[in-house]
């Protein structure tokens, strides 16, 4: 086939996963695109079947890798070391893109000079809030003022020659796109967002997504010392680090406490672990702490004690998201106007 303006990595981890679904989404475009299907740790005859007649057409590949490694980012970088259009966009098999999708990005790109595009995102029918930009804010993003950490999923349109060595982090259980994104993010020149064009559709349907899956605190939080020990993430503005580690607290952490709350042992089982990471969060991001809303410190404070009770903080989470003082009030009043604190967070977030 001619050479492509962008290709799209697609790694598919068995045949149960829709992937004729997700490449003809892809293919749904004028822009010269090439699809890498990337078989991982399966059959790459059945993938092909599964794709039927879209596995004939010149501008998709079915490629096979077999690692032995659950890790989708194997199959990622390898799709990505195969790419040589001048962008390249990542997938999941499960999801799909509005039609016109890659159209809009790589016009946005072309028309803005962005290294990356960020797209909307639905989720089935919910809409993605993040990143919480600055109002009416579309294009030179920055990663400070536009709170960009919170966009934790790489897609949309990578500038290949910008981003030649790109890679998601190896031998990594859970986060494997965390550091991949915040490289994009602290290190992106003319960040784009198209506000208005057709978005990248994720399906949460698949029942054996690893996501699911509660694995060891240091698993899921393996990325911190990988990012930590990076030149461009030292060499950022307080303010900066300041933001993704108040990020990493707001989700990540909180998302973990959640999830232990009835696991095996009860939320005791997991307190002094949840605290360290915490403090490791603290230190790599001096001053993220203090940003968290009265409630995420009342449940910090909780797994502080000696016998933290699960009802306790089950109550507080909810109260996070209920929209009273506690959840958009920092403890240090302040701080309450604080570009990363929730009021202004979660405004920019509805906007």
């Amino acid at each position: 086939m001619p050479s492509p303006d962008v290709d799209v990595v697609i790694p598919v981890h068995t045949p149960a996963r829709p992937i004729r679904r997700a490449v003809s989404s892809v293919l749904d475009t004028t822009a010269a695109v090439r699809v890498t299907v990337v078989a991982h740790n399966t059959d790459p005859e059945a993938i092909s079947a599964n794709l039927g007649d879209l596995g004939t057409r010149p501008e998709v590949r079915v490629v096979s890798l077999q690692d032995g490694i659950p890790s989708p980012a194997g199959p990622m970088n390898h799709g990505i070391a195969l790419a040589e259009a001048p962008y390249f966009s990542v997938m999941g098999s499960d999801d799909e893109l509005e039609p016109g999708a890659l159209d809009s990005w790589l016009a946005v790109a072309r028309s803005t000079g962005a290294t990356t595009v960020i797209p909307r995102v639905r989720v089935d029918e919910a809409a993605e809030p993040t990143p919480p930009r600055r109002r009416g804010r579309v294009r030179e993003l920055d990663v400070d003022k536009d709170r960009l950490s919170y966009r934790c999923m790489p897609l949309g349109l990578i500038d290949r020659t910008r981003f030649p060595d790109l890679r998601f982090t190896p031998g990594l259980e859970s986060g494997e796109d965390l550091e991949f994104t915040a490289e994009l993010w602290f290190t992106g020149a003319h960040i784009a967002y198209d506000r208005t064009g057709p978005a990248y559709v994720g399906h949460d349907d698949a029942v054996d997504r690893v996501t699911r899956t509660v694995r060891p605190l240091s698993a899921d939080f393996a990325f911190l010392d990988i990012v930590a020990a990076k030149p461009w993430y030292r060499a950022a503005s307080r303010s900066a680090r300041r933001g993704f580690g108040v990020k990493n607290l707001r989700v990540h952490l909180m998302d973990a406490v959640a999830s232990r709350l009835d696991a095996p042992g009860g939320i005791a089982a997991y307190r002094a672990e949840l605290l360290d990471t915490a403090a490791a969060i603290e230190r790599m991001s001096p001053g993220a702490t203090a940003l968290l809303c009265r409630a995420d410190r009342k449940v910090l404070r909780e797994l502080e004690t000696s016998a933290p009770s699960a009802d306790r903080i089950r109550a507080l989470l909810s109260t996070r998201w209920g929209g009273g003082l506690d959840a958009r009030l920092t403890a240090n009043p302040f701080l309450a106007l604080h570009r990363h604190a929730p009021y202004r967070t979660l405004r920019d977030m509805m906007a």
